[in-house]
C-alpha cells in the first residue's frame, strides 16, 4: 500500500457525513473552525437519482454491499453469527437522509425518562437520559426550520410542547390515507400527518416539484425532500471553512501519547493510507459503525478500543424493527399505492404506556402503500408466473399497510463488537450484532400489530393480515441503530457524558444514534440532528474556547405524559 502526505492538521475533524456529520459540519463551520469530513461512500448528486426501481431497491446503488462490508449476527454469545445484511444503511454523502422516507416526528418528554417513570424492568438496562426533553427543544425547532420539514399544527393533540410552528405544510393524503383517517375517526384515535423531511412550499431557495411515492429507498432527484447532501452539507462549503473528502475508508483513531485523540488513518479513493490530524474527532457513522471503528482503535492506552474503559462500547444496542398489518379490500376504487406519498396519515394514540396493554412503552403508527410494483410486499404473494401475475393484478391497487417502529428495550448483552473471523473487503473485522428481543418487545410488537389490524378493520378491509416479530429476535429490517455508546453522568457505565463527549478521551465526540440511553419509540433522525446540533454549538462556544459546561436537571415534579402542547 503506498502511503500518502500528511495534509495539515485541522480543528475537527467529522467521519461520518450522514444526518449527525452533515448537521455538525454546518454549525462548526459556520461558527469558524477548519473542518474536515470523511465519508466512506460516493459523492452522488441529484442527477444521480430517479425513479428506477430496479436501480435503487434491487441494486447496491445506494445501500451498502454486504458482499463488500459483511456483517453477523448471533442471537446470544454461546451461538454461531451468520452473515446478514442486518441494518445496512447507504455510506455514502448524505447517509441515510439520501434513501430515506422520511419520518421526522420528535421524541415525547417521557422518551428521556423511561427509568425515573418505570424503575428496573427485568432483563433490560433502562436509563434515563443526561438530557430532559426542554434541552432538545430548542435545536429540535432549528432542525426543522433550517433543515425543511412538513407538519400540521395542532393535529397532534398529544404533541410535546413545541417554540415554533411547522416550516411547510403537508401534502393532501392519499386514498389510503383517506382511509387511515376515517377508520381512525371511527374509532375515536386522534390521527395526524406524520411529520415528514420534505418542503411542499419554497423554502431556503427549494422548488419541491417531485411529490411522488418512488421515495423510500430513492434519491431524490429535486430538492423536495431534506437530505444533508443538498442542505447542511453545500452551506458547510460555502463558508470556505470545511473541506469534504469523499470515498475514505477509516480504519482507525489514533491517540497521543496522553491518550487524546490525534486523528485518524484512512484508505483515500486512490488506495493510499493518510493520517489526518485535528485538535477534535467527531464520529457519525451510525452506531454500529462508530461502535466498531472505536473497538477497532486499540492501543496500548485503550487495549479494549478507544474511550472503552467503562467495557460499554456496543453495548445497549436498539434496533427498532419495523412491523405491520397489512389490509385486503374489495371496494372497486383502486388505491394507486404509487401515487402521492410513501406515508399518509399517523397516530401517537398508543405511544405512552398503559399497563392494561401488558407491556411498557409504545409506538408511532403510520399508514402507508405496499410498496412499487416489482418489490410490494403482501403475505403469501407469488413469486413467479402467472399466479404472481394474478396476484398483482387482484391485489396490488386493493391493499394498504399500517405499521410501526417498535420501542425496544435495550439490554447490556445486545451489542455489536468484532467478528473474529469474518472480514470486509479491506481485512478489516466485520461487526458482529448479539441481539435477543426483549420480552417487553414482543408484546409490545404483537399488541400493536394486532390494533393496527383493528384499524384496518375499520377502514373497510375485508381481511388483514399481520406480520408479527420472529420469537426472539430482530430482522434488522430498518437503518435505526442506537445506544452503542450511551451517554450519561457515570464513567464507569457510560462511554460519553451529557455533550457527548468521550469520558475517557475528552476530545472525541461521538454525536450520532450510538449516544441514546433508550431507543425512543420514533424515528430517531430528527432526535440525532437535533443533539448534534446541540453539541456541535456546545463544541464551537464552549469547549473550543477552553471552557466546560454540566447541565444540572432538575427533580422530577410531574409526569410529562399528562401534558399536551400549547402551540
Amino acid at each position: 500500500m503506498t502511503h500518502s502526505g500528511k495534509p495539515e492538521s485541522v480543528d475537527v475533524l467529522i467521519v461520518g457525513l450522514g444526518a449527525a456529520g452533515g448537521t455538525a459540519a454546518k454549525v462548526l463551520s459556520e461558527a469558524g473552525l477548519k473542518v474536515v469530513g470523511l465519508e466512506r461512500g460516493p459523492w452522488l448528486k441529484p442527477h444521480n437519482f430517479s425513479g428506477d426501481e430496479l436501480k435503487f431497491l434491487n441494486r447496491p446503488y445506494l445501500w451498502s454491499d454486504a458482499r463488500l462490508n459483511p456483517r453477523t449476527v448471533r442471537m446470544d454469545e454461546n451461538s454461531q453469527a451468520e452473515e446478514i445484511p442486518f441494518s445496512m444503511t447507504p455510506q455514502m454523502v448524505g447517509g441515510g437522509t439520501v434513501h430515506w422516507a422520511g419520518w421526522f416526528p420528535r421524541p415525547s418528554e417521557s422518551d428521556f425518562l423511561m427509568r425515573s417513570l418505570h424503575g428496573d424492568l427485568e432483563g433490560a438496562s433502562l436509563a434515563d437520559w443526561p438530557i430532559r426533553y426542554e434541552h432538545l427543544e430548542p435545536y429540535l425547532s432549528k432542525v426543522e426550520w433550517e433543515f425543511g420539514c412538513t407538519g400540521l399544527d395542532g393535529a397532534n393533540k398529544y404533541e410535546p410542547p413545541r417554540s415554533t410552528r411547522y416550516p411547510s405544510p403537508p401534502l393532501p393524503p392519499t386514498r389510503y390515507g383517506k382511509k387511515f383517517y376515517q377508520a381512525c375517526e371511527k374509532l375515536g384515535i386522534n390521527a395526524m400527518p406524520i411529520p415528514q423531511a420534505m418542503v411542499t412550499t419554497p423554502h431556503k431557495g427549494r422548488d419541491p416539484w417531485n411529490w411522488t411515492s418512488f421515495w423510500n429507498g430513492y434519491g431524490d432527484p429535486s430538492t423536495t425532500k431534506s437530505t444533508t447532501l443538498t442542505s447542511f452539507i453545500p452551506e458547510a462549503m460555502a463558508t470556505g471553512n470545511f473541506e469534504l473528502r469523499a470515498e475514505c475508508y477509516v480504519r482507525e483513531v489514533t491517540v497521543h501519547p496522553n491518550g487524546r485523540a490525534k486523528g485518524v488513518v484512512y484508505i483515500d479513493s486512490e488506495g493510499r493510507e493518510v493520517e489526518q490530524e485535528a485538535k477534535l474527532v467527531i464520529l457519525t457513522l451510525g452506531a454500529i459503525e462508530s461502535a466498531r471503528l472505536m473497538l477497532m482503535s486499540k492501543s496500548s492506552l485503550f487495549p479494549e478500543g478507544i474511550a472503552n474503559g467503562s467495557g460499554q462500547v456496543g453495548r445497549n444496542a436498539t434496533f427498532h424493527e419495523y412491523l405491520f398489518s397489512t389490509g385486503l379490500f374489495d371496494s372497486d376504487e383502486p388505491l394507486y399505492g404509487f401515487a402521492g406519498n410513501y406515508i399518509s396519515g399517523g397516530s401517537f394514540e398508543f405511544y405512552e404506556t398503559d399497563e392494561n396493554r401488558g407491556h411498557i412503552g409504545g409506538a408511532l403508527i403510520g399508514a402507508s402503500h405496499m410498496c412499487h410494483a416489482i418489490n410490494w410486499e403482501f403475505p403469501s404473494r407469488p413469486t413467479w408466473g402467472s399466479a404472481a401475475k394474478d396476484a398483482d393484478l387482484k391485489y396490488y391497487n386493493h391493499a394498504m399497510k399500517i405499521g410501526h417502529t417498535l420501542h425496544d428495550m435495550p439490554v447490556e448483552s445486545n451489542r455489536v463488537d468484532l467478528d473474529p473471523d469474518v472480514k470486509d473487503a479491506w481485512g478489516l473485522p466485520a461487526a458482529r450484532i448479539t441481539h435477543k428481543s426483549h420480552p417487553n418487545d414482543l408484546k409490545l410488537a404483537k399488541w400493536q400489530v394486532d390494533k393496527n389490524a383493528e384499524i384496518l378493520m375499520a377502514a373497510g378491509a375485508r381481511k388483514t393480515f399481520p406480520t408479527y416479530m420472529e420469537a426472539g429476535r430482530s430482522t434488522g429490517n430498518t437503518c435505526h441503530q442506537h445506544g452503542t455508546a450511551r451517554m450519561g453522568t457515570d464513567p464507569s457505565t457510560t462511554v460519553l457524558n451529557e455533550w457527548c463527549q468521550a469520558h475517557d478521551v475528552n476530545n472525541l465526540f461521538v454525536l450520532d444514534g450510538s449516544s441514546f440511553p433508550t431507543a425512543t419509540g420514533v424515528n430517531p433522525t430528527l432526535t440525532i440532528m437535533a443533539n448534534a446540533w446541540r453539541c456541535a454549538e456546545y463544541i464551537a462556544e464552549v469547549y473550543a474556547k477552553g471552557g466546560e459546561g454540566h447541565i444540572t436537571l432538575e427533580p422530577l415534579r410531574s409526569d410529562p405524559r399528562k401534558k399536551r402542547s400549547a402551540l
